[in-house]
C-alpha cells in the first residue's frame, strides 16, 4: 500500500512537471521574436554592429525589415525604422515602452539614473521632470531667460570680432556659448572649473551610445569587475562630484546670508530643490546625489544639443550658398533698425525661413539620433513579440532620411517645410527630432531658443567663408558615435564682420 502510494504520487509530480514543460514549449512556440540577422555564438549580432550604430542600424533594417531583433551578447535589442510602428510602441502601447534602459553610465555618471534623462518610468520621474519643467524649461522661464541669451551672442559675436580675418575654431566657440547660456540659467554662473565640465559632458556623450561590455554581460561579476570603462567613469565621476558639489555648497551658503543666487533676483533651479529638500514635502524624498543628477542632465543636455544642431546648421549654410544668402537677407531685413549692436534682449525677431532652415537641419542631423527604450510588459508588435527588460532603439535618423516620406532626403532643402504642417512637438512619427510622448525632451523650447539666438547673431553679424584651400562639397559630413552625433571634425571658418 505504502509503494502504491508512492508510484501514484511520482506518477503525479511527473504529470505536473511534463504538463508544465509542455505549456512552456507550446507558449513559447507562439511567440514570434523579430526578424534579424545571423547570430554567432556568444557575441551574437555584436561584430555587425558599427560606429555610428544609427547607420549601420539603418543599414541592417534596410535587408530585415523596419522591425528588426539584435542580439548583442546576453542583451536583446529591438530596432524600430518605421513611423508607423514607432507610433503603435511610443503612442497606441503607451507606458508599455516609456522605460529607458538600465546601464553603467547611467549608474555612475547620473547618480543610480535618479536624473530625469534615464530615471525609470514612474512617479519618481514624474516628480523631477515636474520640478524642471516648473522652475527652468517652460515657456515662462524660457522668455525670462531672454537677456542670458543675448548676453552670452553678444560674447560669442564679440570673440569673433576679435578674430576677424582669422581662422577659427567655430565648433568651439558656439560650445562654449551653449555651456554658459545652460549654466548661467540653471544655477546662476558659469561654472569655476568649467574646462573639466565640458570635457566631462564630451566624454560622457561618447560613451553613452557605445556597447559597454559590462552592459552586454549584466549576468558576469568577473566582466564587471574588469571593465575598464566602468573604471574610466568612477574616475570622471570624482571630478563631476567636486564640481557639482562646490555648486551646491555656494548655494547653501548664499541662502544662508540672504544672497541671491539667480541672475533675476529669485531662486534658480539649484535654489528650488534646496527649498523642497528643506520642506521635506514631496512624495520622494530628494538628496543632493538627486540634485547633482538632475544639474548633469541640464549641463549636458543644454551643451551638447545645442551647439550640435548650431555647428550642423553652419555646416550646412556653407554647403549651400543659395540657404545661407537667402537666410542672411532674411535675418538683416528682420533685424534691420533694432540696436543689434547691443543685442536688444527684449526684442523677439520673426523669422520664418531661418525656422524652415533649423527645421531642416534637425530633420537630417537629429540631436538624438536614436530614442532609447525599454519595454515594460511583453507586448506584440506588428506580429512579433517583444519581451519585458528589452532594449528598443527608435531610429529617429533613419525615419527622417526614409524616401517615402521625403523627397530627395539626403538633400537640404529648407523650403520643403514650407507647405507642410509638420513640427517639432511629436505628432509627426516620421518627423522627431525631439522624441514623443511622455519622454519627449523636456528642454525642447529651451534649446530652440538657444539655437535660433545664436544662429541670428552669426548671420547678421558676419559673412563667411572656409579657410583657402578647402572646399564646401570636401567638408567631411561624417557623425561621431555620441549620443548627439556631432559632426566628427570640428568647423573651422574665416568670419568677416558685415557692414
Amino acid at each position: 500500500m505504502v509503494e502504491l502510494i508512492i508510484t501514484l504520487t511520482l506518477s503525479a509530480i511527473f504529470f505536473f512537471l511534463f504538463n508544465k514543460w509542455k505549456n512552456s514549449i507550446n507558449s513559447n512556440s507562439m511567440k514570434k521574436p523579430p526578424p534579424g540577422p545571423r547570430k554567432l555564438p556568444i557575441i551574437g549580432n555584436l561584430h555587425q554592429i558599427s560606429n555610428p550604430p544609427f547607420r549601420c542600424f539603418r543599414d541592417l533594417s534596410n535587408q530585415h525589415g523596419p522591425l528588426m531583433q539584435l542580439k548583442l551578447c546576453e542583451t536583446t535589442a529591438v530596432v524600430v525604422s518605421s513611423p508607423e510602428l514607432a507610433k503603435q510602441m511610443l503612442k497606441d502601447l503607451d507606458p508599455s515602452f516609456a522605460d529607458k534602459p538600465r546601464g553603467v553610465l547611467p549608474d555612475i555618471m547620473f547618480y543610480r539614473s535618479s536624473d530625469v534623462v534615464f530615471s525609470p518610468y514612474g512617479d519618481y520621474w514624474r516628480q523631477m521632470r515636474k520640478l524642471c519643467i516648473n522652475d527652468l524649461l517652460s515657456p515662462k522661464m524660457v522668455r525670462l531667460f531672454q537677456s542670458i541669451r543675448s548676453d552670452e551672442t553678444s560674447r560669442l559675436i564679440n570673440s569673433l570680432r576679435e578674430s576677424s580675418g582669422r581662422i577659427v575654431n567655430l565648433t568651439e566657440k558656439v560650445l562654449l556659448y551653449s555651456n554658459s547660456t545652460t549654466c548661467r540659467a540653471a544655477c546662476g554662473g558659469v561654472v569655476e572649473d568649467n574646462e573639466t565640465l565640458l570635457k566631462l559632458i564630451l566624454e560622457s556623450t561618447q560613451i553613452i551610445t557605445s556597447f559597454e561590455i559590462a552592459d552586454l554581460f549584466p549576468s558576469s561579476r568577473v566582466v564587471a569587475a574588469l571593465s575598464l570603462t566602468k573604471r574610466r567613469l568612477k574616475a570622471m565621476r570624482h571630478k563631476l562630484d567636486v564640481i557639482l558639489d562646490s555648486i551646491i555648497d555656494r548655494h547653501k551658503r548664499n541662502r544662508v546670508s540672504g544672497l541671491g543666487n539667480s541672475e533675476f533676483g529669485s531662486e534658480d533651479l539649484v535654489d528650488v530643490f534646496l527649498r523642497v529638500q528643506e520642506e521635506g514635502q514631496l512624495e520622494f524624498p530628494i538628496h543632493n546625489d538627486n540634485i547633482k543628477a538632475v544639474l548633469y542632465d541640464i549641463f549636458l543636455g543644454g551643451t551638447d544639443t545645442s551647439s550640435t544642431t548650431i555647428d550642423w546648421t553652419m555646416v550646412e549654410l556653407m554647403r549651400q550658398p543659395r540657404v545661407m544668402a537667402k537666410a542672411q537677407d532674411e535675418v538683416r531685413q528682420v533685424m534691420k533698425g533694432y540696436n543689434v549692436e547691443h543685442n536688444d534682449g527684449d526684442v523677439v525677431y520673426n523669422f520664418k525661413y531661418l525656422k524652415l532652415v533649423i527645421k531642416e537641419t534637425l530633420r537630417l542631423h537629429p540631436p538624438a539620433p536614436l530614442l532609447p527604450r525599454a519595454c515594460m510588459d511583453e507586448q506584440v508588435v506588428n506580429g512579433y513579440t517583444i519581451s519585458v527588460g528589452e532594449m528598443v532603439f527608435v531610429n529617429i535618423w533613419a525615419m527622417h532620411r526614409d524616401p517615402s516620406y521625403w523627397n530627395d532626403p539626403e538633400k537640404f532643402s529648407p523650403e520643403r517645410f514650407e507647405n507642410q504642417s509638420v513640427d517639432f512637438v511629436g505628432g509627426d512619427y516620421h518627423f522627431l527630432p525631439f522624441g514623443t510622448g511622455k519622454r519627449m525632451c523636456p528642454g525642447m523650447t529651451f534649446g530652440l531658443a538657444t539655437v535660433e539666438s545664436a544662429l541670428a547673431q552669426l548671420l547678421y553679424n558676419f559673412d563667411w567663408k572656409l579657410p583657402e584651400g578647402v572646399a564646401a562639397q570636401d567638408l567631411d559630413m561624417t557623425e561621431n558615435s555620441g549620443i548627439t552625433a556631432a559632426r566628427k571634425h570640428d568647423l573651422f571658418v574665416v568670419a568677416t564682420p558685415y557692414k
